[in-house]
């Protein structure tokens, strides 16, 4: 392994705190944390799943459930993660295509998606 010279300040590693950070840098942590947010949600999913299919007890449970602030909150937040992670994919299997490689188009369609995500956040706002 090298050897740090006293003289160098870098880190050995690098961290985010040290990067400027930039539109396709945050579409990329942000397309992770949106798979994670969607993969944590499969639980309540089934759970909704077997209220609407269940006894008529689970249908009220979970209708309540549904009408609720943090219902509402949590399909809002599995809404705009499902549409981001959709677009960001989109954009991501346009850049493995060879399409947008370039910086400024990386950038631009980076911003396209954060933008999208925008509106549709704003979309479910309103119909919830």
């Amino acid at each position: 392994m090298s050897e740090r010279s006293g003289n160098d300040a870098r880190p050995l590693s690098p961290r985010l705190s040290i990067y400027r950070w930039q539109p396709a840098m945050i579409a990329s942590i942000s397309h992770r944390a949106t798979g994670l947010v969607l993969v944590l949600f499969v639980p309540l999913y089934l759970w909704l799943l077997h209220g609407m299919t269940g006894t008529a007890d689970h249908f009220t449970d979970v209708t309540r459930w549904l009408h609720s602030g943090f219902g509402k909150f949590s399909l809002w937040l599995v809404g705009v993660s499902l549409a981001y992670h959709f677009c960001n994919g989109i954009r991501f299997l346009t850049i493995d295509a060879g399409w947008g490689e370039s910086r400024e188009a990386m950038r631009r369609s980076a911003q396209l998606v954060l933008g999208l995500t925008a509106l549709a956040a704003l979309v479910l706002a309103v119909l919830l």
